[in-house]
């Protein structure tokens, strides 16, 4: 007789303690990655922090130097520390920055429509020169006769036509300030989409819009958040002309004011105040670029 065949029995291992296995190394990736987030962030912020302080030394520094060095009168010219105690040691500090504080709240208010009007009109004009060769050719030349002409000799056709001391005056002139500039930044990023993505989109029957929307876009974050931080300067000095030549508002109005009073203690302080608020706006910018790019996957390609 021949001997019965012993069952074989495969081992398998069991199923849960996979499963638990699987489970555990994804919790401990994904604490790797909120860990490497914080860091990124973190050091961002750092930079960001010891960016400004250096550049705060250096203006510092430098307008120290101009007063102190180019023999300009000590009625006329304020010094770092003119300006401290005439803002926060004075006895009638409170009063002075009574009066500062809501002109600069008015040109960060203009400031800000500037520089969203600006950025979204260079955003869309870039995505449809992108989109358009045509549109680019029938647009782009007005945007450089912008860019070309000085905005002060336009200015007045462009109150005549908005209304002076309106908002739209103000966001036209922030808008042509800041519009240069973001688009071309925007343009260049557009145009730096990796052509293999792009070739997969078409391939699975996305046409010229979807590729758009899934690879170039997404591509161009860190172009977008340059045009954001160059923008930031831009729409203050925006402001800064709008409340000059319409609106007489804010800062940018209050300067003339000053200036023909003989307030120029007040006359620094306001320009110290508006200076410093643009640095930490532009640092602030620079962290959330550092941000959304890290947790974009993009964190090689941030500055």
């Amino acid at each position: 007789m021949t001997p019965k065949a012993e069952p074989v029995h495969t081992a398998h291992p069991p199923a849960a303690p996979t499963a638990q296995l699987v489970l555990a190394a994804d919790a401990a990736a994904q604490a790797r990655l909120r860990a490497d987030r914080r860091r990124a962030v973190s050091k961002a912020v750092l930079r960001a922090l010891g960016n400004a302080l250096i550049t705060l030394v250096v203006l510092l520094v430098l307008w120290q130097a101009v007063v102190s060095l180019t023999g300009i009168s000590p009625y006329v010219a304020k010094g770092p520390l003119d300006v401290w105690n005439h803002l926060f040691a004075d006895e009638d500090a409170a009063a002075h920055r009574a009066v500062l504080f809501p002109l600069v709240w008015q040109t960060l208010a203009d400031s800000a429509i500037g520089f969203v009007v600006g950025m979204l009109v260079a955003i869309v004009l870039a995505i449809a020169f992108s989109l358009s060769k045509s549109v680019e050719a029938g647009v782009m030349p007005l945007v450089l006769l912008l860019r070309t002409i000085p905005l002060v000799s336009i200015a007045p056709v462009i109150i005549l036509i908005t209304g002076r001391g309106t908002t739209a005056s103000v966001a036209v002139i922030g808008t042509i300030v800041v519009l240069f500039p973001a688009l071309a930044n925007v343009l260049f990023g557009l145009s730096r989409a990796s052509r293999q993505s792009l070739d997969v989109v078409h391939v699975f029957g996305g046409n010229r819009p979807m590729a758009m929307r899934k690879v170039n876009l997404p591509g161009a974050m860190p172009s977008v958040f340059a045009a954001a931080r160059v923008s930031v300067p831009a729409a203050v000095t925006g402001a800064l002309l709008a409340e000059w030549l319409s609106t007489g508002l804010g800062i940018g109005g209050a300067i003339l004011k000053f200036n023909a009073q003989a307030q120029f203690a007040q006359l620094w302080g306001a320009i110290a105040i508006i200076t410093l608020i643009t640095l930490v706006l532009y640092n602030i910018v620079q962290v959330a670029e550092s941000v959304v790019l890290t947790r974009m996957g993009m964190k090689g390609e941030t500055r």
